[in-house]
């Protein structure tokens, strides 16, 4: 209920709020993150690149709390390493933000994945 809630409150948004947990402080950390959804799977990616410090943190510790117009939805994310499935998923965020997404993104390196079921 808490997933299907949540791929609902996503309709129509173009960005949601990442909560992680701090690297060294321990403490609760938001930021703005661009997000695209196909089928079951929520793909994330950061606002300002891999510098900031959601991303850093996930690879500490990778339960997050996203949230979007009042819903919520903790899960664990992974993040993605082979090239080719990298390269399909930014294209769905050039697709979405009509942004140059591989030149902002040099690396390759950002995509997280976060299942919905």
């Amino acid at each position: 209920m808490t997933q299907t809630d949540f791929r609902t409150a996503l309709q129509g948004s173009n960005q949601i709020e990442i909560t992680v947990t701090g690297r060294t402080s321990g403490r609760s950390l938001s930021y703005p993150v661009w997000f695209a959804l196909e089928g079951d799977t929520l793909y994330l990616i950061p606002v300002k690149g891999s510098d900031t410090e959601w991303y850093k943190n996930l690879r500490k510790t990778p339960t997050i709390r996203l949230e979007t117009r009042g819903k919520t939805l903790t899960a664990s994310a992974r993040f993605h390493t082979d090239q080719a499935q990298l390269g399909k998923v930014l294209e769905k965020f050039r697709d979405k933000y009509g942004r140059n997404v591989k030149s902002y993104y040099p690396k390759l390196d950002v995509a997280v994945e976060v299942p919905l079921t």
